[in-house]
């Protein structure tokens, strides 16, 4: 090549995108948008629920199995809509996905947290559960699945000139989440124990799962 003339070869993520990757990407993108606005929905029903917990339980005690079975369907969906190329939407099996996909293997665990959650809830409003470790059983999992959050890969959409633009703005709202989760955690915690700011506490994990609802609808790729 002449002197002075330094042509870069693009990388894979760079190289131009034929017409049917493109369609491919825009549809990936729709779906997993389309699943972090659902599941915000959930979270901030959720929150928005245990915010008037004390309404709810005073004059309408059934209303007290609407927060955690916010978690329980949230749960089914992520479980069973996170991934549409598996069976029985589509060609990949569950088994080898979840051996050789990292991304679809924490899709399935955050499913599986999601599930536990509601679960234990539910029994816990109904009287059922009432060991003391189950009040801590929330804070635990809320906060391990924020720190899982943390290291959540994410390879959709990935490719073409602005991808770096794309994982930055995906890693910042995912950084977010986790850290709001880890708020939410530590603060359903201390409100399960006797402090001075029991109360405190009592509304702040609700409002931070509210907050974070919101901003999971908001989510955007």
């Amino acid at each position: 090549m002449p002197e002075g003339h330094h042509h870069e070869t693009p990388t894979l993520f760079e190289a131009p995108i034929d017409q049917e990757t493109q369609a491919k990407l825009v549809a990936d993108k729709k779906e997993s948008e389309f699943n972090h606005h659902l599941a915000g929905l959930f979270v901030a029903l959720g929150g928005a629920f245990m915010l008037l917990h004390g309404l709810a339980e005073a004059e309408r005690p059934r209303a007290n199995y609407i927060w955690p079975a916010t978690f329980l369907v949230s749960g089914i969906f992520v479980l069973v809509w996170s991934d549409t190329e598996l069976w029985p939407f589509g060609p990949r099996q569950w088994l080898e996905s979840l051996e050789h996909n990292r991304e679809v293997l924490q899709h399935k665990i955050f499913a599986a947290l999601l599930l536990g959650l509601g679960s234990v809830e539910w029994l816990r409003v109904k009287t059922i559960l009432r060991a003391p470790w189950s009040a801590f059983v929330f804070p635990l999992l809320a906060i391990g699945g924020s720190i899982l959050l943390l290291f959540h890969p994410h390879e959709a959409g990935m490719l073409g000139p602005n991808h770096m633009e794309l994982a930055t703005r995906i890693q910042f709202q995912h950084l977010t989440y986790a850290v709001l989760g880890i708020g939410i955690g530590v603060s359903k915690g201390l409100a399960e124990v006797t402090t001075t700011g029991r109360r405190t506490f009592a509304r702040l994990w609700p409002l931070l799962m509210l907050t974070l609802g919101i901003l999971l609808m908001l989510y955007r790729e």
